[in-house]
């Protein structure tokens, strides 16, 4: 690749491509918190394809010649803020689903061991308190995704 139009058009392109994955982050991160998780999921191919023209244009970049124009220069030196900010946003974005998921556990968790508790016989032990469902008593929990 050449230092001169062609550089500038990859740049731009990869500047464009950060900006698109950076309002798909956000509005993925919007509908997880608005816990519309569905909606959230079907952004998954528009993030992967981005993903994609990303890495691709970012390998490309690694082949720019070391020497650099000014103006080329300015456009990666805005290209590695952009990227740092993007970093940024996409720890906030995976603090959210991390946050999802542990919740959506949480409620499985408790679903189950109440339906264990319900399934189990209420006993007293020696001490005069009841016992705690045996393990034996968990019954597999199976969920409908055609909701």
């Amino acid at each position: 690749m050449t230092a001169g139009i062609d550089s500038r058009a990859l740049m731009a392109d990869l500047a464009t491509t950060m900006d698109d994955i950076v309002r798909v982050i956000e509005q993925e991160t919007e509908l997880v918190r608005a816990g519309r998780l569905s909606e959230a999921g079907r952004l998954e191919a528009v993030k992967t394809d981005l993903a994609n023209r990303y890495y691709a244009g970012a390998g490309l970049l690694k082949t720019l010649p070391s020497a650099l124009t000014p103006a080329q220069a300015q456009a990666l030196g805005d290209l590695k803020r952009k990227h740092e900010e993007f970093r940024a946003l996409l720890q906030i974005n995976l603090t959210v689903l991390a946050t999802a998921h542990a919740v959506s556990e949480g409620i499985m968790r408790g679903v189950s061991d109440e339906l264990a508790r319900k399934a189990s016989p209420s006993t007293y032990g020696a001490s005069g308190r009841t016992n705690a469902p045996a393990a034996s008593a968990a019954q597999p929990l199976a969920v409908s995704r055609v909701l």
